[in-house]
């Protein structure tokens, strides 16, 4: 399948000179350990993206018109700790020309490499980790470069907060600030919890979502499925609100792993992705249209 534009979108708003978003694929599916194919995961999310309405009801916007240059993909794959530093070059390189940088995976592995960059770029940065599982072993399976280790480095070297947690090995207590992790299960019983993750996020906050943390019941297709997800509404006001209240630099969309008998999955990473720049770009619309 050869993709010219993200979402079919005219050649006028892809031009890299002119947007202000960049979207880097990582198809890269190299440490899973349970189902595979999250490397088929930008292939089938950036289809779904042509099918799908480029008008946002709810924010009343068109944010494709900001520009989104869809970027070379980033195919290393001769180790992981070798896909780590090209998505960390890569990434890095963008946010250096001024483009809000988002990169669509792979395995959760490659944010490894995205959240250095932007580590490396802002200053006192937040990273906020929607996802099922915790992500924070040191090293797996003889790599510090593993999907189980996404946040690991996160997690010493900015303010990781991780919401949606349902699944960890007890070793990741050893590890894990409790004090910024909202479990699955809390979630369900704590109508503050949303104000509660923002209140302790910086200014400066870096998105990794990984589509496990959604319900399987509307997210069948990762590679790892949990019961007792977010479900959409309550991902998108809690995402909303993060946008509004912080200065999101950036985000990484992990872990879509496409079923061939079932597009839903495939449409939900889309709009999500669609829904996040609309939510990052809707109170400047007017501004940077003028």
């Amino acid at each position: 399948m050869t993709i010219k534009t993200y979402a079919g979108i005219p050649e006028e708003f892809s031009k890299l000179e002119t947007s202000k978003i960049v979207l880097i694929p990582v198809p890269y599916d190299g440490t899973s350990t349970w189902q595979k194919g999250a490397d088929k995961g930008p292939d089938a999310f950036l289809e779904a993206s042509e099918n799908m309405e480029l008008y946002d009801i709810e924010t009343d916007t068109e944010v494709y018109k900001k520009g989104v240059y869809l970027a070379e993909a980033v195919i290393e794959n001769s180790s992981p700790e070798a896909m780590v530093e090209a998505v960390h070059e890569a990434t890095k390189k963008y946010i250096k020309k001024n483009k809000f940088v988002t990169i669509f995976g792979g395995e959760h592995s490659i944010s490894i490499g995205t959240i250095r960059a932007f580590n490396e770029m802002y200053e006192d940065l937040t990273v906020l980790q929607i996802d099922a599982h915790a992500d924070l072993r040191e090293s797996y399976e003889g790599t510090t470069c593993n999907h189980a280790c996404a946040v690991y480095e996160a997690s010493q070297t900015t303010n990781l907060i991780q919401v949606g947690i349902r699944s960890m090995d007890v070793i990741e207590k050893t590890i894990m600030d409790e004090e910024k992790t909202y479990f699955a299960h809390d979630m369900a019983e704590d109508d503050g919890w949303m104000d509660s993750a923002i209140n302790q996020m910086t200014e400066n906050v870096f998105i990794t979502f990984d589509l496990d943390a959604l319900d399987p019941s509307i997210m069948p297709s990762t590679g790892t499925p949990e019961p007792g997800g977010l479900l959409w509404y309550e991902t998108l006001e809690f995402l909303k609100d993060v946008f509004k209240e912080r200065n999101v630099v950036g985000f990484d969309i992990v872990e879509l792993c496409p079923n061939g008998h079932d597009k839903s999955s495939d449409f939900l990473a889309a709009k999500l992705y669609y829904k996040m720049l609309s939510y990052k770009f809707k109170n400047d619309i007017e501004e940077n249209d003028n």
